[in-house]
């Protein structure tokens, strides 16, 4: 019988063909591979491999001139990359908003260890080493800036992202999300929704617990067949061990928890009926991330607001983007 979730993945993999992107396996490490839809100027026509794109930057004459000519508008773009939550891989994630951003920006869109086609041999759970591995496959592929847009659980990955690779990351754009889930953050949030863990939330066994799942994560009461809960039951939930894993790596002790001192600018893109990560805790995050962050809550949408009203957080998203981008060139910097 066909599962009417899966079947939905050749048709998104079409659009993200037709939109210019295609996927690779970056090699990060022995036993470790990210899948990441990347721009089709990263991948050779001839040999269908990666294409690292190089910067060059001057010197030698004649030469770098050439190269700065001979690269092309679309490889000049500023860099975006979306991360994606704990419930869907990355082009199941951001199916409605990529379009938006494509023919403006280079899109990197990853699959975190353990979602989609990313995987392994490492026992390390923690969202460090999401950040480490995202790295990485950028560097491989010649990307030595960009901005980081992250939701949920993505979010925690690109907010470490930032923190470590402040070279890396010009700026960010979080949606449901903490800078750490600190063991406080955790209770508070499970007593709030009723669940004894983040694993009985998250990844639900039953019928009933996705809905809940589902129901938690949305402003509005969306009613949907039971064959389309089962499917995606099937279809999603994968990589079981691990996962559990990832969100036991998640947590954070009260006292290591700290706030990092960030450099980029961050915009916090809020549903204002979100239950998983309420709006008041994003004021509080913006207050302590100072004056370089900003907060946009957006009505009528929860958590998974980037789903629910995709084209108000799409408005957004652009918005920010293009302020951080105007605010480059009045600097006389550069995005790649």
């Amino acid at each position: 019988m066909v599962n009417f979730v899966e079947a939905q993945k050749p048709l998104l993999k079409r659009l993200m063909r037709m939109a210019g992107l295609r996927p690779v396996d970056v090699e990060i490490e022995p036993g470790t591979t990210m899948h990441i839809w990347v721009p089709k100027h990263h991948v050779s026509k001839k040999t269908g491999t990666i294409r690292p794109v190089v910067e060059h930057g001057g010197g030698d004459g004649e030469k770098a001139g050439a190269a700065k000519r001979k690269k092309s508008s679309a490889e000049s773009r500023p860099n975006v990359v979306l991360v994606h939550g704990f419930a869907a891989e990355g082009i199941v994630t951001w199916q409605f908003n990529f379009g938006v951003l494509v023919s403006r920006y280079n899109l990197y869109i990853p699959d975190l260890l353990f979602f989609g086609k990313s995987a392994t041999a490492s026992a390390d759970r923690s969202p460090e080493l999401q950040a480490r591995c995202v790295a990485a496959a950028l560097e491989r592929l010649g990307v030595a800036r960009c901005d980081v847009v992250g939701f949920s659980y993505g979010g925690m990955v690109a907010f470490k992202l930032a923190e470590t690779r402040p070279d890396l990351v010009r700026s960010l754009a979080v949606s449901g999300s903490v800078v750490a889930m600190t063991d406080a953050v955790n209770s508070a949030t499970m007593t709030r929704l009723g669940a004894t863990s983040s694993a009985e939330l998250l990844m639900p066994e039953t019928l009933k617990g996705l809905k809940q799942l589902l129901s938690i994560s949305m402003y509005k009461k969306m009613w949907f067949p039971d064959r389309f809960y089962k499917d995606y039951l099937k279809a999603m939930f994968n990589n079981r061990k691990e996962r559990m894993e990832l969100l036991q790596g998640l947590i954070t002790s009260n006292m290591d928890a700290k706030i990092p001192t960030f450099q980029q600018k961050i915009m916090l893109i809020w549903g204002e009926e979100d239950k998983i990560f309420d709006i008041e805790l994003a004021k509080k995050m913006k207050e302590q991330l100072g004056d370089g962050c900003f907060l946009h809550g957006i009505p009528k949408a929860g958590h998974l607001l980037h789903v629910e009203r995709p084209c108000a957080y799409n408005r957004q998203l652009q918005r920010f983007l293009s302020y951080v981008n105007s605010e480059e060139e009045a600097a006389g910097g550069g995005a790649n």
